[in-house]
Order: C-alpha cells, then structure tokens, then sequence
C-alpha cells in the first residue's frame, strides 16, 4: 500500500461525519508505519475495542470505514475463516466486523458485515509473519494470487458500502 498522510486517513472516511473521523484514534505516526507490508491499513481503537477502521485504496480513490466489531465467542472449540484472508482460526480469533453504508442507506441504519482475523492483521498472515493457532489448509496458489484474491474480496466490500439503493 502507498503511504498516507493523516490528513488522507482522516478525509477517507465514507461512513462516518467529518467529526467523527477528526477524533477518530489512529493506529500510529504515519510515517511508523510499514506501509509496504499492507494490503490494507486496518486498526482497533485502543479506547474503543468494538470499534475499527479500515482504510484501502479503491478506484484510484482513498476509501475509510468505520467498523463495529461483534463480542467475540466463548467457545474456542470451533474455527473460523477471515473473509479476505482466508486463514482459518479459532472462533474467538475472527470477527465479524460491520459497516454503516455510505450515505442516506447508512443514515438509515443500514449495514454490512464480514468475518474478519480479529486483530485485523490479514497482510502478516498472507505473507507468513503471523502464524495462526489452527492449522491451514494447503494452498496451491502463489502470495501473488492469495495478495489478489483478498484485494478482490476487499473491493467488493467497499462497493457494497459505497453502493447507494
């Protein structure tokens, strides 16, 4: 992902009043961050753990989202798939995170929601620097295909957030 400025994060937003996305907690000094190890920039706020942010690349555009994070689970007999990286954890390790739509849709309370790794690290896993708890199935694609199978799933999700009905 190409670096962006705080300025950039803040006015991304899509979902969110200009208010909001001012006092929104950001993950760090942008210029700390790795920003070629993202597919996406993605973070809970510390002050807010049931809040996210997702901020991507869409279009040519910079698109943010405010997200709300689910309670997770009790139970970690069960597993679990992030819809855009595809890793299987345990239950209490996926998400689901949901979004308002943009505009008078969301206004109106209407929402979207995706499973998602719970820390939001999708990228570390993608490229082997974060290792899940539960064992994954074997792939035959390269990082290059599973890089753009998660950049395809991501766009879908924000058109549809962007999508005005």
């Amino acid at each position: 992902m190409e670096p962006l400025t705080e300025a950039e994060i803040r006015a991304s937003f899509v979902n969110c009043s200009k208010g909001e996305a001012k006092g929104l907690t950001l993950p760090a000094r942008t210029e700390e961050i790795r920003w070629s190890d993202l597919d996406f920039l993605a973070w809970r706020d510390p002050r807010a753990p049931q809040r996210a942010y997702l901020v991507t690349r869409h279009e040519g555009d910079v698109v943010g989202m405010s997200l709300r994070a689910t309670d997770p689970p009790k139970s970690r007999l069960r597993s679990g798939m992030c819809g855009l990286c595809m890793t299987t954890h345990g239950l209490i390790d996926v998400a689901l995170f949901s979004a308002r739509r943009a505009g008078k849709s969301g206004k109106d309370g209407n929402t979207l929601g995706l499973y998602v790794c719970a820390n939001l690290r999708c990228s570390d896993y993608l490229r082997g620097k974060l290792k899940p708890d539960t064992p994954q199935p074997n792939e035959t694609v390269t990082l290059d295909e599973r890089i753009g199978r998660l950049e395809a799933k991501l766009h879908r999700f924000v058109e549809q957030v962007l999508e005005t009905r």
